[in-house]
């Protein structure tokens, strides 16, 4: 029990019962719930989920959904909860009016797999309508001469409320003339009579005022009233009366308007006017009033259309009044025919839009529900689906059917059905109706792949390139979409111990076979394998089928001599004796070709012979015969050529050399063959030894032209990575001088190597170019800067300048312990620098030679040579003011901004960058340098991996030695 509480606290009461249909793939549960009517939008009906047994996930996987039919859906599923909402107020009486039970019938329906719930919820009443009076007043007109019992019939209270709920009493107040009396109708509706129980007297009281009270039996309780005002009028002795007090009548439905129903009649005893009748009905609040009427001949005519649907039988009260005020009632009954106008009406509750081809007999297709409003045997309803089709209708309940399979389906057969559902009743004549539902069969993988053959035999010529097409298998799948995707596999297997797969392969999706290697008829002539067919479902199906590949021959070998055997060491001779007769058999050549059919034919042909009128080959054998009488003036040596050659096309040939002896004893032939040259075969050796030279010729040519191209790209690359840089020079000085000569002069030209940038045309001292005459002139009696010389008159930038260069002096003649070491790593560009004054003499040296340091313990990092060659740079421009007549000395001061703190003592001697000189202002550390000079002599020259320095420019005095040098 689930209680719902409403204005009137009434409890609901539910009713769920279960039905197992045993003969169908779903079972149909029926479950009914009970609630009073108006209860607000979102009350709660009944815990539906529940009481089925079903939990609240099934109602979301299934879909469940509520069917009302044509009907408007008050109740509403909530799939969450499980449970049935109000959606609609429910007003009991204009739902059902006095209908009772009033209940609301739906189905609730799931999926997946199919199921069909009835479900039933009924409407209780409660006392929300008060008894009504059609007219608030009703006015009577009575004789005073009126007999005590006589009968005035009062209009009935309408309550559309039932039972307790429903008009339950009337009183009638005062009640000092008049009295109320109720009879109990078939139909549970009560006659009220007021009945006269003490005579009038107009002469006393001509207006009498009364009060009826129509009272139901609700809580709380409701009434109605009406007003009924009567005249006394003088003598009306008798009253109107009824043939019957009961008529019964009949009519179809959708008779015409206008129809007479019935006849009543009733009669007066009294004369005149008193005596006429007239007669009315007395449902004048009810519809009934609407559609029937009575005339003043008592005919009941009809006025509105009357269905068997809505109703089957109408209580009409009618009453006869004469002119005095005196009546008389009674009741007509009529029923209403049937009549079969009503066509079954179908309703679609649950459908499939596709159901698989692999589904279960008996499986639900789709529920239906079919109602004919008609009665007895015209709403008795048959249905039936089209024939020929795989599927029956089956009815599961009244009203309920289900469309099933009757036999397996097939997709590949047909892919869709529009299935017909006609309901005919049994009517005369019979309605029906049908409906066409559309059902697609969804495909499963349950065929396999078909190849269009058992086997495949295909031919391919030999000798073919490889990936070459050779055939296409075919195989169709008569499933749908992935199911029918066809892929192509080839199969494991082995040719002659060798797998499949290095001869052909299969393309997957196309099915072309493909050949992977090429064949040689004479080593395979033909092979067979498998290849497997696949579909793309799950799981996959598969079929396969042989395929032979058959290999053509092709004229690709020459025909092979047997017989004579061709040796390089050895000549073999057939003899002949000179009594030989005409078609003497002189040998037979044998060969063969390991071709087939046209293309092995052999054929002999006599290519060659010393004497062509002695012998013939057979074309087809090959023998060799005379063809004439053999006389003694035919020589003894005879050199036949035989030509053989094959059918193919084109044809092949192979020739074979036979020696004959013409002779009659084996002696003579030996004397005769001792010289016999043989033929050798130079040309191929001839042809390979060619070959080979042009090959390593080439070679040789190319190897020359990259490395020369390797330098050059080198030294230009060296050359722009100078270029490009803007350091200052940093000089290298290696040992590459030595002083054998003491005589005061420099007899050797010195070779230095330096690394210059760019910007070496904008230094101070000036570098001559390789192979040129160029000298750099150091006037003495110049007081202007280096710069300034330079900038005057630059004639050495001219390569060709004939300058004559002095005889050196001994100035400038240093011991080892003078020269600085190497600074850094072998520069590229080696350049002559030679320093002369205008009078031929050298410089002497300055007061500080005697301070000199001698050569540097250890190269000197590139910072210190950087800021060594600055600071050198910057004293170049006080050069003038410290150089005497005959010195090329610096000033020992530094700028102030040059603060060498981490660089060895430079200020004592300055090195000029191209030259080991050290240039100093101290005139006795020069003299004393110049004697220990001519007593060492230099290291000599590196390796010869260091390249030779270049001569300098000859002196007069030196010009003589080269000159006798050149002679000898």
């Amino acid at each position: 029990m689930c209680g719902v509480a409403a204005a009137t606290s009434r409890t609901m009461k539910r009713q769920v019962l279960v039905i197992s249909i045993l003969h169908l793939s779903f079972v149909i549960g029926h479950v009914s719930f009970s609630i009073p009517e108006e209860m607000p939008k979102g009350s709660l009906v009944g815990h539906i989920a529940q009481d089925l047994g079903l939990d609240a996930k099934r109602l979301r996987s299934g879909k469940a959904r509520l069917y009302t039919g044509d009907s408007t859906q008050y109740i509403e599923l909530n799939r969450e909860r499980g449970v049935l909402l109000i959606q609609e107020k429910i007003d009991r009486e204009s739902l059902c009016r006095q209908t009772t039970p009033c209940a609301l019938h739906f189905q609730m329906t799931l999926e997946s797999p199919l199921e069909l719930f009835p479900v039933t919820v009924e409407i209780t009443d409660i006392n929300d309508n008060a008894p009504v009076f059609q007219k608030e007043e009703r006015v009577f007109e009575i004789s005073e001469s009126a007999v005590i019992g006589s009968k005035f019939m009062l209009e009935k209270a309408v309550d559309p409320d039932i039972g307790l709920n429903g008009l339950q009493r009337y009183t009638l107040e005062p009640s000092d003339n008049f009295m109320l009396k109720t009879h109990a109708q078939s139909d549970g509706s009560k006659k009220v009579e007021m009945i006269l129980q003490k005579p009038l007297d107009r002469e006393k009281q001509e207006k009498l005022s009364l009060v009826l009270t129509a009272e139901d039996g609700g809580e709380p309780q409701m009434t109605g009233t009406m007003r009924i005002f009567v005249t006394v009028l003088d003598a009306n002795d008798n009253a109107p009366v009824f043939s019957k007090t009961v008529y019964k009548a009949s009519i179809t439905e959708n008779s015409v308007t206008g129809t007479v129903v019935t006849k009543v009649t009733a009669s007066d005893a009294d004369k005149g006017s008193n005596g006429k009748v007239t007669y009315a009905i007395g449902n004048s609040m009810d519809t009934v009033s609407k559609l029937f009427h009575i005339n003043s001949e008592g005919d009941l005519v009809l006025d509105g259309p009357v269905d068997y649907e809505k109703e089957k039988t109408y209580n009409l009260d009618i009453e006869a009044i004469d002119q005095g005020g005196l009546s008389d009632s009674s009741k007509i009954i009529i029923d209403v025919i049937d009549i079969n106008d009503n066509s079954p009406t179908i309703n679609m509750i649950s459908t499939s839009s596709s159901v698989p081809e692999d589904s279960a007999l008996k499986t639900v297709i789709a529920l239906l529900s079919v109602n004919d409003p008609d009665s007895e045997n015209n709403g008795k309803v048959n249905c039936v689906i089209s024939e020929n089709i795989p599927f029956e209708i089956q009815s599961t309940s009244n009203k309920f059917y289900s469309l099933v399979t009757d036999t397996d389906l097939d997709r590949e057969r047909a892919s869709e059905y529009n299935i017909t559902v006609t309901c005919s009743d049994e009517g005369v004549p019979s309605l029906s109706s049908s409906v066409t539902l559309t059902l697609q069969i969804s495909d499963v993988n349950d065929n396999a792949p078909v190849f269009q053959r058992s086997s495949y035999e295909a031919y391919i010529v030999e000798n073919n390139t490889p990936g070459l097409s050779i055939f296409t298998v075919k195989a169709t799948d008569a499933d749908w979409n992935q199911n029918a995707r066809v892929s192509y596999i080839l199969e494991d297997s082995s040719v002659n111990g060798v797998p499949v797969s290095s001869y052909v392969s299969v393309s997957a999706d196309s099915g072309v076979i493909h050949a992977v290697r090429s064949f040689d008829y004479e080593q395979i002539k033909d092979f067979q394998f498998r290849v497997k067919a696949q579909d793309g479902g799950s799981p996959p199906l598969s079929s396969n089928v042989t395929v032979k590949i058959l290999i053509q021959d092709q004229n690709d070998n020459p025909p092979q001599v047997l017989y004579p055997v061709q040796t390089g060491g050895s000549v073999v001779a057939e003899m002949v004796p000179r009594s030989a007769d005409v078609g003497y058999l002189v040998t037979k050549v044998v060969a063969v070709d390991v071709d087939s059919g046209q293309n092995a034919w052999l054929s002999y042909k006599l290519q060659k012979s010393t004497d062509r009128a002695l012998f013939e080959v057979g074309l087809q054998n090959g023998e060799i015969r005379t063809i004439r009488q053999v006389t003694d003036k035919d020589a003894v040596k005879q050199r036949l050529t035989v030509i053989v050659e094959d059918n193919g096309q084109p044809s092949r040939s192979a020739t074979v050399i036979v020696n004959v002896a013409v002779a009659d004893s084996f002696p003579e032939v030996l004397s005769e063959f001792t010289d016999f040259t043989h033929d050798k075969e130079y040309n191929d050796n001839l042809t390979f030894y060619l070959v080979l030279a042009l090959a390593v010729v080439s070679f040789l040519f190319i190897t020359c032209l990259v490395v020369i191209i390797s330098v050059k790209i080198y030294r230009w690359r060296q050359s722009r990575i100078l270029y490009h840089s803007n350091l200052p020079v940093i000089p290298y000085y290696p040992p590459r001088y030595s002083d054998t000569m003491g005589t005061g002069t420099l007899p050797h030209v010195y070779n230095y190597e330096v690394c210059r940038t760019t910007d070496s045309r904008k230094s101070d001292c000036k570098f001559g170019r390789a192979g040129s005459q160029n000298v750099l002139i150091m006037d003495p009696s110049s007081t202007g800067t280096m710069q300034r010389i330079q900038s005057e008159k630059s004639i050495l930038d001219e390569p060709d300048s004939p300058i004559e260069q002095k005889p050196p002096n001994n100035d400038w003649r240093f011991t080892q312990g003078q020269r600085p070491g190497p600074s850094g790593p072998h520069m590229p560009y080696g350049t002559h620098i030679r320093w002369t004054p205008k009078s031929g003499t050298r410089a002497t040296g300055g007061p500080e030679v005697a301070m000199g340091t001698g050569p540097w313990p250890q190269p000197p990092t590139e910072a210190e040579q950087l800021q060594a060659l600055m600071a050198a740079a910057n004293e170049v421009s006080e050069a003038t003011a410290t150089l005497g007549p005959g010195t090329m000395g610096l000033s020992t001061r530094y700028s102030p901004q040059f603060t060498l703190q981490h660089v060895p003592d430079y200020r004592q001697n300055v090195y000029i960058p191209g030259s080991t000189a050290t240039l100093t202002s101290n005139p006795q550390q020069q003299q004393a340098t110049a004697q220990q000079a001519t007593q060492q002599a230099l290291p000599p020259p590196q390796a010869s991996a260091q390249p030779e320095p270049p001569k300098a420019a000859q002196t007069p005095a030196s010009k003589k030695k080269s000159t006798k040098k050149e002679k000898k």
